[in-house]
Formats: C-alpha cells, structure tokens, sequence
C-alpha cells in the first residue's frame, strides 16, 4: 500500500458521522485533513484544519477552496461526502424537499468539483472520492427525493471519471447500504420510519477504511466502485 504521509485530504460534511470517521482515519495515516462543514468553527491546526461552509452555497464553496489552497495548498484527496436524508414517498414530497436533496447532495459536490478540477489535474497525484449510497443504484420505495439525488451524484461521478481519463486523478464512488449514524435519530422518535434495524446496520468506521483502502492502493491502480453491504 502507498504511504500517504504529507497528503493533503479535503472531506466535506466532516463534523459528524460518515465524514468524521473518513477525516480520522486520514489523519490517523498521517494525512493533512481539512475538513468542511456548517456545523464547526473554522480553525487552523498542524493535522487538521477546519472551514465552517456551506456546500450549498456557491459563493461559500468559491471562498473557502480559496482561502484553503492558500493556508493548506492544493488538496491530493477530495471527498465529497456531504448529503442529506430523508424518506417519504413521491406524492407526498414537496418541490422544496426535491430541490434541497438536489442541492445538498449532488448540486453541492458538483460546486467543490467545478472549483478544484482545473487545480487537481495539474498535480501528478490526486484522488477524487464520491459517497454514494445505495439508492444510487437500488430504487427503493418512499426514496423519491433522496434516490433522485444519489442516481444523479453516481450520474456525475461516470461522467469526471471519462472526464479525467488520461490524467493522474484517479476515481472512485463508494456506495453503502444503510448505516448506524446520527442522520437516523432525525426521522422521528417513535421509530416509524425506520425502515432498517440499526444494530445490522454498517458503521461509519466500515465507509472509513473503504476510502483508506482506494486511496492507498498504487498509482498504477484505481478501484472504480465500493458497494458495502451489511453483512447477513
């Protein structure tokens, strides 16, 4: 495996779940992580450095790419894990919940792509990660605004991946089945909507190792797709 000491990692939604676990991990292998989200204060630090930013807005995500290039240089790993959750079924959901999955989960990363493409493909070395999810490619019932967004984000991703043939940036989507996070406890106390059993669920340590291990692999490798499925 390659060692990625001195790498610099850029992972989006980063305060909590999924993205907190890919940012520790990175930096547990000795990675630079800068991590993105609404939800921390923006601080400077030796191993991690943290923008408040909202990956929705575009002036926000112009800014901070900026001012990260600036005090951190040009990230070789981006992680575009930011997303939002919900299930409802198609006739019940509002245009204004279709438009903010849209925009949370596949306008956003399209705006932190636009930004770093023209930058990342100038260095020797770099890996663009996109968290997917199983609604990326699997319809489920009641996912209409949800699996909208993630068929579109697997629909962006193929498209850089032909993109950046015939570069040094290398791909790759990771799409999970259900997993044990905090994005859970917001569909309601009474449970109603759990629709899966959180203690079969995978854990967001199991995504982490699964962008450590694409990432490590040799340059002269690229592992296009992950699919992790709870075990059983």
């Amino acid at each position: 495996m390659t060692s990625l000491v001195g790498r610099i990692a850029l992972v989006t939604g980063a305060s909590r779940g999924i993205g907190l676990a890919i940012a520790e991990e990175l930096i547990t292998a000795g990675v630079h992580v800068v991590r993105l989200a609404r939800s921390i204060s923006t601080r400077l630090g030796e191993r991690r450095t943290d923008f408040t930013c909202d990956v929705t807005s575009e002036p926000e995500v112009r800014t901070v790419v900026a001012r990260l290039m600036e005090a951190v240089g040009i990230p070789d790993i981006v992680v575009n894990n930011a997303g939002t959750f919900m299930l409802k079924p198609l006739a019940e959901t509002t245009t204004d919940e279709l438009e903010s999955n849209l925009r949370v989960n596949l306008t956003g990363p399209f705006m932190v792509l636009r930004e770093l493409l023209p930058h990342l493909i100038k260095k020797d070395w770099a890996h663009i990660i996109t968290v997917g999810s199983v609604a990326d490619h699997v319809p489920f019932s009641g996912n209409a605004a949800y699996g909208a967004s993630k068929y579109g984000l697997r629909g962006l991703h193929e498209v850089l991946a032909r993109e950046l043939q015939g570069t040094d940036v290398r791909t790759t989507l990771i799409s999970p089945g259900p997993t044990d996070t905090g994005l859970w406890d917001e569909l309601g106390a009474d449970g109603k909507q759990h629709v899966f059993d959180r203690a079969d669920m995978l854990r967001a340590e199991d995504i982490a190792q699964a962008v450590l291990f694409a990432v490590s692999l040799p340059a002269r490798a690229n592992v296009d797709l992950i699919r992790i499925s709870p075990a059983g």
